[in-house]
């Protein structure tokens, strides 16, 4: 059970990773518009705060990757930063799009129940 957390406390991480290039790299680009559903002028003068949104997502990878790193001991790693990245999926849902509660929220928490479970 302990594996199949940490494989998708992984693929959280991995997510996260994703949210930061996307943020912090191409939200000016063609992928970030799409995947953001941006225009060109709104992505320009938006992108200083989408590259600190890129940078947040950034240290939860960071506190991910170290709960598993720490493999058993990272247990309180894992449920903290597992819990910071619902929160944020939750109020991204509520404050920008309901689509951030099944992108971000959800795996989040299918990794905290499967940590805590383990």
């Amino acid at each position: 059970m302990r594996t199949l957390a940490d494989v998708l406390v992984g693929l959280v991480a991995l997510l996260h990773l994703y949210f930061l290039v996307l943020e912090m790299f191409l939200w000016t680009r063609p992928l970030g518009l799409k995947v953001f559903r941006n225009t060109p002028d709104k992505a320009e003068t938006t992108k200083v705060l989408a590259a600190n949104q890129g940078l947040y997502n950034g240290f939860l990878v960071a506190g991910l990757a170290w709960g598993l790193w720490l493999g058993g001991d990272g247990f309180q790693f894992k449920v903290f930063f597992l819990g910071c990245v619902i929160v944020a999926g939750v109020y991204g849902a509520w404050s920008v799009s309901k689509r951030i509660l099944w992108v971000q929220a959800f795996p989040g928490a299918v990794a905290l129940a499967l940590v805590l479970a383990s």
